[in-house]
């Protein structure tokens, strides 16, 4: 494996919060960026997002950990008047420039486009919004449960005849948008090394929700009939279910048309086939219910590690249905270097989670400790520039955090 990382050498300012921005910036330090994290003088909220419910509680700041590590930290007030000084240093030192900060705010700041890019020209300037930069909806504050989820559909169509709409994983929707606005990072720095321009990319997380819901959204467009919601114990297809075997493990399965009468067989149940409740279309469609009670008394009488070699010798798609707790054992997260070692961010927690990219020939950048609130000022202020009067200066001026305010902010 090469040592030579894809993007050594590649500046990032990342000025976003929460995940979907943050996280964007994580996937180019796994692969050699020089991150710099802006956070405000106490630290961003997500910080303690281990605190908030119903996220898993922990004292370890896992959830930043995940977001944010291999970068280097720098604590600015936003509001301070010499924060545009160093900001415009910034933007001049960087290759990539992150924010989310909503429009309204941002422009307050002077820190839309056409701000930043007077400085540097060249700029990557990725915008990250709730529900695009246009339209009526354009400055609603947006997280990924509102926007990726709910306003996109997907929370409507995640669930069970009759049940209401569910929860989702926290963060599931922003990941997903992280690696939109990676896509469009990485596709404007390739239109910058073919004509030396720089470019404003954005996306949203009811853009990527759709795009995730699109299936359905495209059937919607063309005025498709819907199924309705899934009913397991009715579903549209008894092939494509979830179902239990006798040690309790759900599992969801996908039957292909050319696989059914493998499986049946494998299932000691070959005269299914010549069943006339299932014999056509029709008759199947008005008898699912009885078929997939048959499947649900079949499945219920083996456990799952039967199952799994029955399945595997037909060479059917299913999957088991695993809890956090399990997921974390799966022999294939560290086979594929899904979960790797995290360096720096004490005894429990030693591993993290990479991001989804792999490029052969190419190392990752080892997993290191996210920074602590301003750790870096005084390092990258030097970097950018400015004096040890200047730094002390930010800091009589309230511009940038005392050391001790720092620390406080940290623990």
């Amino acid at each position: 494996m090469s040592n030579d990382n894809i993007f050594s050498g590649l500046k990032v300012v990342d000025l976003a919060s929460f995940i979907a921005g943050p996280g964007a910036a994580t996937i180019l330090s796994d692969f050699g960026a020089d991150v710099i994290k802006i956070e405000p003088p106490n630290g961003e909220l997500w910080r303690i997002g281990q605190k908030i419910p119903p996220q898993p509680r922990s004292e370890v700041a896992y959830p930043f950990q995940l977001a944010n590590r291999n970068k280097r930290g720098v604590a600015l007030n936003l509001k301070s008047a010499s924060a545009l000084e160093v900001l415009e240093r910034l933007a001049k030192w960087a290759d990539v420039f992150i924010v989310n900060t909503p429009h309204p705010a941002r422009k307050k700041l002077k820190l839309e486009y056409d701000d930043v890019a007077q400085w540097n020209p060249r700029l990557i300037y990725a915008d990250l919004t709730g529900f695009g930069e246009k339209g009526p909806d354009a400055a609603l504050p947006g997280f990924d449960i509102t926007a990726y989820w709910a306003r996109s559909g997907l929370l409507s169509m995640t669930r069970d005849a009759g049940e209401p709409p569910t929860w989702p994983v926290a963060g599931s929707g922003d990941n997903a948008t992280a690696v939109c606005i990676y896509a469009a990072i990485t596709t404007a720095l390739y239109r910058r090394e073919r004509t030396g321009k720089g470019s404003y990319v954005t996306t949203s997380l009811l853009a990527a929700g759709v795009w995730s819901a699109s299936v359905f959204i495209q059937a919607a467009l063309c005025g498709a009939n819907f199924y309705g919601l899934h009913d397991r114990t009715h579903p549209a297809n008894a092939a494509l279910n979830t179902y239990r075997s006798s040690d309790g493990t759900w599992f969801v399965l996908v039957v292909t048309p050319d696989k059914v009468p493998a499986v049946l067989k494998a299932v000691g149940r070959e005269d299914v086939l010549s069943d006339p409740r299932f014999s056509n279309p029709a008759n199947l469609a008005q008898n699912r219910g009885q078929l997939t009670a048959m499947l649900d008394e079949i499945f219920a009488s083996q456990p799952m590690s039967h199952w799994y070699d029955v399945f595997n010798g037909v060479q059917v798609t299913f999957g088991a249905v695993r809890e956090p707790h399990e997921v974390v054992n799966d022999p294939q997260l560290r086979a594929n270097d899904i979960v790797v070692p995290l360096e720096g961010a004490g005894e429990k927690l030693t591993s993290t989670i990479s991001s989804p990219i792999q490029v052969h020939g190419i190392s990752k950048a080892p997993a290191r400790r996210a920074p602590r609130v301003g750790e870096h000022n005084d390092e990258v202020l030097k970097e950018l520039g400015f004096t040890t009067d200047d730094i002390n200066g930010f800091r009589e001026r309230g511009t940038i955090p005392s050391p001790e305010h720092e620390s406080a902010a940290a623990d």
